[in-house]
């Protein structure tokens, strides 16, 4: 049966790499057939010319290509050029870093002069807004874009960690890296209080978010641009699924050419960003004397604690537990495309291997992708076309528990004398085990997603010439997506019964979309309307089985049959939704611009007459540059206010939850159990959509040819009807109900600032800054004007705070003795934490608890210097987070832990002779009342430094080579922080609680790749 589970896995990974091959075939011996089909003699000639910067400079090193060969040349030192066996019908394509690139027909020319700008981006490049695209200049809504260029530059397995700290107002939270886990994104603050805040993420118009699917699915190399709605007007076309912002990513297409060959590749290695100090040996045996006199601890043999020390103690050996489940990670990535096409037929297609080995043991990731994106003009009026992906993720194995081997013993027994891994190192304490031991086991976590995605596109004009302008684009997407994971444990992880468990789940999502617009132009006047319907249906299944209590491990779960006991369950479910939506741009001379919106969406989470809601928005905006008296203003490129405000929609509760639902249960009667069916939760028919209001003043600049640019927005939010669960009288039969009662606010400043510092022939350095503050407080939670106190709400504050006592210091024996904590904390012992009594009635109680911060930043800020001296690109980004707080569990572990285990050695302790007024005593009740010891996490940290070299075209032209570029990148390579522990944004959990293997740091990452074209 092992052998079975092998073949599937084989059976799986040679399908992925058959169907890229033949793929990769197919479109090989396509784009050569048309390549030879489209090569005619035409008559040559020489070219001459000159190239130029904006302020009149030659520029030398400029790359001169004919369009679709490896045919080209360079540039002198005096900007002149001269080029070969050009023909009539060619073009010529300009490049130079950190410039635009320029395109030129040739036809009758014989000598041409360019004129090159800087490559940052113009109020004329157009961009996705949803829908269709616009002209940056006539945009109304709060758009942010990434272009191709960065994400092409720092080497990423998720495409979202290439855009953390580049963009205002989108926080992104590397909150684990174990390998294939995708980080948090938060836009503007978010603002429910119960349903998910995640962004709806939309890939070539086809929707993942709610579909099952996930951006780890995309391949970072697939993607040409991203666009960020953030605000009321641009977020309102997506309706219920705009008020956490919107994501909308699209993917590379061919172009009608040759065929064009790119492999792009990286290997590199990781390790722990930072690792803590962990205490001596010397200073450990010192702690096991202090809780012994503290606490009456006893000692198996002074001065060790435990019986298993003793040997090692003895011998002198020791273990340094976070080397042994630590390695070297290693990660490589390899990504081969072929691009081309003719005039009626383009082709993308791209195949992609992730391979990541974690810093800590058993940590793996593997995701095998195909992406093939194909056009085609049928006929004039006739274009259709295929976004489709195959993406295999693998996180198969036994991961070593990072959380245990903190608290190891160095003197702790690792083997034993057979060779397997002691279960209690520390034994006779059986608090933590060896924390190698699951790696002795092999679960499977697999998932195998397929994207189908098509479209199909009209232009009635060329049907009809007076329907000139009118367009309808039909989408549809299928996705499949199967997971399976499966999971033994025995003998060798202290399982002596075993216990197997397999689980399966399928979904199958589908979406519609009809979209017909129509362009109008008219002297001044622009006028575009769109039109959308479109529907969404997702089905999901999954069943779970386990057994236990096995006669050997040999099979595990291969054959859950031979288990003396077993259970099973299933679960199945159905979401539906449908969605019109009209859109109306009016723009006068570009220079006056509205834009209005309304969808109406249903949604089959809501009960009859509750499933539609409807989403207005409204946008307006003046191109100041452009008045008549502004054309004096040479120095101001560009100078737009914008103004928006509008609602979007958020379901905020899953499918069923709106009806009373039955459960089973097992009740013994009559001497056998039978099965009842007894009310489980109350519904409520009358639930609805929590609604998001939003106001967003926009101010878009350039200035001095757009050499500073960049914008300046200032918004507000109210978040209303939020869905919350209202406690119920008893007599009710229920404990409580959801209902629509909750409302919170968000008001919040971002800023993008771009400069060009240096821009000489040959040297640049452009710098980009952003900053974000937000701030979302709760305005009302269930109508009383109460607090939530147990769910950590309260009223005026925002939703993540830290509600605590002011730690004032640590009570010392003095004081003690003088009777000073009578009136204060009369159970107070000397070495214990000092609270302050808020209050001051004489006792530390739950009253004198205060908000003392809270847990999403104040601001966040990202400053990324670029530097251009030649063909060396030097590329630094520093992030910053400030104004968070969180409960360090480093330091507050519980009171019976820290005088019987490792610890960090920056965390110390009192005792008579070191009276500290920061640490509290190894007494086991050295923090009677619960404090959580909270700190800021604050950060500054150097995340991404790449340099790129471009090898220069003179030496590529002898090879057939159009382009070569090798780069060393570093992530994450310095944190400045005063946080003690792994790193600020460290997810961690306690002994006891399940989730162990969520305790993974941040790693450092050492890349070196190449980006090679044909």
């Amino acid at each position: 049966m092992k052998k079975k589970s092998n073949f599937n896995q084989c059976f799986c990974s040679n399908l992925v790499l058959k169907t890229m091959a033949v793929t990769l075939m197919l479109i090989m011996v396509l784009g050569s057939a048309a390549f030879a089909a489209s090569g005619t003699a035409l008559q040559e000639k020489s070219i001459t010319g000159k190239v130029l910067s904006v302020n009149g400079e030659s520029l030398p090193g400029v790359t001169i290509l004919v369009k679709g060969t490896t045919r080209g040349t360079i540039s002198d030192v005096d900007g002149n050029f001269s080029i070969g066996d050009v023909r009539s019908e060619d073009i010529l394509v300009f490049s130079f870093i950190g410039m635009k690139e320029v395109e030129v027909a040739v036809g009758d020319q014989s000598s041409i002069q360019i004129t090159m700008e800087d490559a940052v981006i113009g109020v004329d490049e157009v961009v996705v807004v949803g829908y269709g695209t616009q002209k940056k200049s006539d945009i109304t809504g709060s758009v942010s874009s990434v272009s191709e260029e960065r994400l092409a530059k720092i080497p990423v397995s998720n495409v979202m960690q290439a855009v953390q700290g580049s963009v205002s107002g989108v926080n992104i939270t590397q909150v684990s890296s174990i390998p294939g886990e995708a980080p948090s994104i938060l836009v503007r603050g978010g603002g429910s209080l119960t349903a998910s805040t995640s962004p709806y993420v939309v890939v070539d118009g086809i929707p993942i978010s709610k579909m099952g699917g996930s951006i780890n699915d995309i391949n970072p190399n697939d993607i040409k641009s991203i666009e960020i709605l953030k605000d009321a007007s641009a977020t309102a076309i997506y309706g219920m699924n705009g008020a956490n912002g919107v994501i909308l990513i699209t993917t590379k297409s061919g172009k009608s050419s040759t065929p064009t060959i790119k492999y792009s590749g990286y290997v590199g290695v990781e390790e722990f960003a930072h690792i803590p100090e962990m205490v001596s040996t010397d200073e450990l045996l010192a702690r096991y004397a202090e809780g012994n006199r503290i606490n009456g601890s006893p000692l198996y043999q002074a001065p060790v604690k435990y019986q298993y020390e003793v040997e090692n103690y003895e011998n002198g050996h020791t273990i340094d537990w976070i080397d042994e489940v630590s390695q070297t990670g290693i990660q490589q990535n390899h990504n081969v495309s072929i691009s081309g096409g003719s005039e009626n037929l383009t082709y993308y297609i791209s195949g992609d291997l992730l391979d990541q080995k974690g810093v800590v043991k058993g940590y793996n990731y593997k995701r095998n992708s195909i992406r093939t994106n194909i056009d085609a003009q049928v006929t004039k009026y006739l274009k259709v076309g295929t976004n489709s992906s195959i993406v295999y993720h693998n996180r198969d194995g036994g991961r070593a528990n990072l959380l245990n081997a903190e608290a190891m013993s160095p003197y702790g027994r690792m083997y034993e004398e057979d060779g397997s891994y002691t279960i209690y190192p520390m034994f006779g304490e059986t608090l933590w085990a060896n924390p190698m031991l699951p790696t002795t086991t092999n679960p499977e976590r697999r998932q195998f997603n397929v994207n189908l995605n098509g479209f199909a596109y009209v232009t009635f004009g060329d049907i009809w010439k007076p329907l000139t302008g009118l367009t309808y684009r039909l989408n549809a997407g299928h996705s499949t997506i199967q997971s399976r994971s499966s999971n033994y444990t025995g003998e060798s992880v202290n399982d002596l019964l075993g216990t197997a468990s397999i689980s399966r789940s399928e979904t199958q999502a589908y979406t519609i979309e009809n979209i017909l617009r129509y362009d109008y132009d008219v002297n001044k006047h622009h006028i575009d309307l769109t039109g959308v319907y479109s529907s969404q249906e997702r089905e999901y299944n999954t069943n779970w089985a386990q057994a236990s209590d096995f006669v050997n491990d040999e099979l595990g779960w291969n054959r859950m049959q031979a288990g003396a006991s077993s259970s099973v369950s299933s679960y199945a479910d159905r979401y539906a939704a449908v969605s019109q939506m009209g859109r109306l741009n009016y723009s006068y001379d570009s220079r006056y611009l509205f834009t209005v919106t309304v969808r109406r969406d249903g949604s089959s989470v809501f009960a009859d007459g509750m499933k539609y809601g409807t989403f207005p928005s409204v946008a307006l905006g003046w191109n100041i540059r452009h008045e008549s008296f502004m054309q004096s203003a040479e120095n101001i490129t560009n100078l737009k206010l914008r103004l928006s405000y509008g609602k979007s929609g958020n379901e905020a509760v899953g499918v069923y939850r709106t009806f009373t639902t039955m459960a089973d249960r097992q009740i013994p009667f009559g001497g056998s159990t039978n099965i009842a069916m007894v009310t489980d939760r109350l519904g409520n028919g009358d639930l609805s959509w929590e609604t998001k209001e939003s106001l967003n003043l926009g101010l878009d600049f350039g200035f001095f040819d757009n050499r500073i640019n960049g914008s300046l927005d200032v918004y507000s939010a109210n978040n209303s009807d939020l869905l919350l669960s209202r406690k119920l009288p008893s007599a009710s039969g229920f404990g409580s109900v959801t209902a629509n009662i909750g409302e919170t606010s968000t008001k919040g400043i971002e800023l993008t600032l771009n400069t060009v510092n240096v821009a000489t022939a040959n040297f640049k350095w452009n710098s980009s800054i952003v900053f974000s503050n937000s701030k979302t407080e709760i305005v009302e939670l269930y109508g009383d004007g109460l607090d939530d106190i147990g769910s950590g709400w309260f009223l005026g504050e925002p939703i993540g705070v830290i509600r605590d006592y002011k730690k004032v210091g640590i009570w010392q024996e003095s004081e003690i003795a003088n009777g000073d904590h009578l009136e204060w904390d009369p159970v107070a012992k000397a070495g214990d934490v000092k609270l302050e009594d808020i209050n001051n009635d004489g006792v530390i109680s739950d009253d004198d608890r205060v908000i003392l911060g809270q847990t999403a930043p104040k601001w966040t800020g990202g400053l990324t210097n670029t530097f251009s001296y030649k063909n060396f690109t030097l590329n630094v980004f520093i992030q910053t987070v400030q104004g968070a707080m969180r409960n360090n569990s480093h330091i507050g572990m519980a009171s019976d832990e820290i005088e019987r285990r490792n610890s960090f050695a920056e965390i110390g302790y009192w005792t008579p002779e070191n009276q500290s007024n920061e640490w509290r005593s190894l007494n086991k009740n050295s923090n009677p009342h619960g404090y959580g010891f909270p700190v800021k996490n604050n950060f500054t940290r150097i995340k991404d430094v790449t340099l790129n070299y471009d090898i220069p075209q003179h030496l590529l032209d002898k090879a057939g080579i159009s382009a070569l570029s090798v780069y060393l990148s570093g992530r994450n390579l310095y944190t400045f922080t005063d946080w003690i522990g792994w790193d600020p944004e460290e997810r961690d959990t306690q002994r006891g609680w399940s989730n162990w293997e969520i305790n993974y740091p941040a790693v450092r990452t050492i890349v070196f790749g190449i980006n090679l074209t044909l």
